[in-house]
């Protein structure tokens, strides 16, 4: 168990966080708290900032299908296609952790409305036909680097518009529908390069852009989007102001290490990263057992699925009383489908045991990114989000990276059947990080 001046700490940060989500726009008073019972979507801030989310998601999957389909046509590379397809990835490893701190230092609205304009302003750049591959190459570092303090920034606020089991609630369905956003904008995004070539789809991209630089800019009015989070105004968050760039880097990283309770939440969901390994492995898994491009279609499209159901389930059915305590037994019971996968081959028992693993996955990760959220001041919640953030991109590029090697010596299941040994073995060892169960949350009912 955590040492009393921690638990003492702990109530002290829950006190700076739940007791900060006053709402203009709803009529509650500043001083009190978010709403924490009922459905995320009474809540006029969380609508705006669901719906600019879904945009984005179905744009930049759009652009992701545009881009690679520009880039095969130019060069005739499948190297060229997949490197750029990459970089749609890659660089929101360095975007949250080096730019997150903007949310701390500017509103929160602000850094979202900045960030979508300017990635409008890129995008549409991008769209000129004739612009040199290593020009388009750079805005699109650049675009995908801005997604990291905008992505941070929404974070950082969402617990100041939720209290309670409402935060878990709301994460849940930004989960799902960020999904359902992404099947949304490939499919969409193949037709719209199909109609309007690589060129027009970009533009489609650069207006959700903006679109969701509007819904934000004007849909969101609560106190903790429109003002800088205010570090000497906040007690769990004194002595932590960002100083310069760099210090503001290593203060992020601080907050999250040298914090018992941040750092088991955080290394929890940076180990739920390597459970993206079978959506990675689907094509060579189903060519392994014989089976062909609607098989992988299938095994791809069965951890989504399950993690859908999931996360629904974890924050609508299950009693918010019950949710941290049943973290380590979720992230086991995400690895152990993995584990089996070697022992059980063959398209449908493989598509139930992926399904199992994300369901689990992602029910694991909504009550850890909650915990996190309620456990991190919010002055300073964009650096620590920012760090958590980076991580898990960071874990999920390893994971497939040394899967793919894995799977390459030896066979894909294998490959699946090792990480999930190795998820099981760090989820325990995650347990015996705070000696047992982690304790329940005051002020998650709800």
């Amino acid at each position: 168990m955590p040492p009393p001046d921690l638990l003492t700490a702990r109530r002290r940060d829950r006190m700076a966080v739940t007791g900060s989500g006053g709402s203009a726009a709803s009529g509650r008073p500043h001083g009190a708290g978010p709403p924490t019972t009922g459905s995320p979507f009474r809540v006029r801030d969380f609508r705006a900032l669901w719906s600019a989310e879904m945009l984005s998601a179905a744009g930049d999957q759009v652009a992701r299908v545009a881009l690679t389909v520009l880039v095969l046509e130019r060069t005739g590379s499948v190297a060229w296609s997949a490197t750029f397809y990459a970089l749609t990835f890659l660089p929101a490893l360095a975007g949250g952790l080096l730019l997150g701190q903007l949310a701390d230092r500017f509103p929160r609205r602000l850094v979202m409305v900045a960030t979508d304009l300017v990635r409008a302003g890129l995008v549409g750049v991008m769209a000129l036909p004739g612009l040199p591959l290593p020009v388009l190459c750079a805005l699109l570092v650049v675009v995908v680097l801005l997604g990291g303090p905008h992505n941070v920034a929404r974070s950082a606020v969402l617990p100041d518009l939720l209290g309670g089991g409402l935060l878990a609630r709301g994460i849940a369905l930004r989960q799902v529908s960020v999904q359902v956003a992404q099947v949304v904008g490939f499919g969409g995004g193949g037709l719209l390069v199909a109609l309007l070539a690589p060129s027009g789809a970009l533009l489609v991209d650069a207006a959700t852009f903006g679109l969701s630089a509007a819904v934000v800019g004007f849909g969101m009015r609560s106190r903790w989007a429109v003002r800088r989070a205010d570090v000497a105004g906040d007690p769990g968050a004194r002595g932590a102001e960002p100083g310069t760039w760099l210090q503001g880097t290593r203060s992020g990283l601080s907050l999250v290490f040298r914090h018992p309770r941040r750092r088991y939440l955080v290394l929890i969901a940076w180990l739920l990263g390597i459970y993206v390994l079978p959506e990675a492995l689907a094509a060579a898994y189903a060519m392994a057992i014989g089976a062909g491009p609607v098989a992988t279609g299938l095994l791809m499209a069965a951890d989504p699925a399950g993690s859908a159901v999931g996360a629904l389930l974890f924050a609508f059915v299950l009693p918010a009383r019950f949710r941290e305590r049943w973290i380590v037994p979720l992230a086991v019971g995400a690895a152990i489908p993995l584990a089996l996968t070697p022992l059980a081959p063959g398209l449908w028992p493989a598509v139930g045991l992926w399904a199992v693993s994300g369901a689990c996955a992602t029910a694991c990760l909504v009550q850890a990114q909650a915990g996190f959220a309620r456990e991190t001041p919010t002055a300073v919640r964009g650096r620590a989000t920012g760090v958590a953030a980076s991580g898990l991109v960071g874990s999920q590029g390893v994971a497939v990276l040394l899967g793919g090697l894995l799977a390459q010596w030896t066979e894909p299941a294998t490959a699946l059947g090792v990480v999930g040994v190795v998820g099981v073995v760090l989820a325990l060892g995650a347990r015996r990080m705070v000696g047992g169960s982690p304790p329940v949350v005051a002020g998650a009912a709800g």
